[in-house]
């Protein structure tokens, strides 16, 4: 089943085209990779995807988790996270003086129903929330071994672990839908390696879709099923790892050049 498909999403920035008529077509459970030269359109497209830019033309369609398919284009960054989309960005965004266990809980929050008065003065609702979602941060984080170090403030985590909580943190929203935004930027080949594990054991642990931009291309070639590939806002290839590690217009605009090019 297609869980989310762009239908010709265009941007343009004045006179310049970052992103033209791009199609894509992500089904359930897989992992879809966005690779292309620097300059390319990958961010772009996916800040289009998640409400940071609306599209000079084009529509963003989503199904959501009853099965309905929900026009997203234009649409809040909040409201997009809700229906069970969450992103995670290139440049690492925590709340570094805020310990693991906090920047987790933040992200609980999203979906709580509870009001600012309910919260205040703690009427029974906000309690049994707050601690269905303390349970569930425990949780978490127990699985993706980081609860022995809950109280630590980010900013001291190593750096491939600062990677791992921004997406758990993302995994706290409970999403469908994943987008990675270079999620190995800035790792050493260890990490990286650590890296492609968890977002595997995350894929199948929650049952994810997963849709990510990146330039290491052992981690895209090694765990992505489909790749779609831009030069200059434009599509140029899409196929399965074999099919785009052959493809001579790919080979020229980007698997030639240096990987972190």
């Amino acid at each position: 089943m297609t869980i989310l498909r762009t239908d010709g999403i265009t941007m343009r920035f004045g006179g310049v085209v970052a992103v033209n008529n791009l199609q894509i077509e992500i089904n359930e459970h897989e992992i879809v990779a966005l690779i292309g030269p620097n300059g390319a359109g990958k961010t772009t497209a996916f800040n289009m995807i998640t409400g940071v830019y609306t599209p000079t033309s084009g529509n963003v369609i989503y199904t959501d988790a009853a099965g309905n398919d929900v026009q997203i284009t234009g649409k809040k960054p909040s409201a997009i996270a809700k229906l069970g989309i969450a992103r995670t960005f290139q440049n690492i965004r925590l709340f570094k003086e805020l310990s693991v266990y906090e920047n987790v809980m933040i992200a609980k929050h999203l979906h709580l129903k509870s009001d600012f008065m309910s919260a205040a003065l703690h009427l029974p609702h906000y309690n049994a929330e707050q601690r269905q979602a303390e349970a569930e941060v425990e949780e978490l984080l127990k699985k993706v071994n980081l609860w022995d170090l809950r109280e630590e403030k980010a900013f001291s985590l190593p750096y491939g672990q600062q990677r791992h909580l921004e997406i758990v943190r993302a995994l706290a929203t409970k999403p469908k839908l994943l987008l990675l935004d270079e999620p190995a930027a800035g790792m050493n080949p260890k990490e990286t390696d650590e890296l492609t594990e968890f977002i595997s054991q995350i894929r199948d642990e929650y049952n994810l879709t997963i849709f990510m931009i990146e330039h290491h291309m052992d981690l895209v070639m090694g765990i992505s099923d489909r790749i779609y590939v831009l030069d200059f806002g434009q599509t140029i290839a899409s196929g399965t790892p074999l099919e785009i590690q052959n493809n001579e217009r790919v080979i020229a605009a980007y698997l030639g050049v240096e990987e972190d090019a």
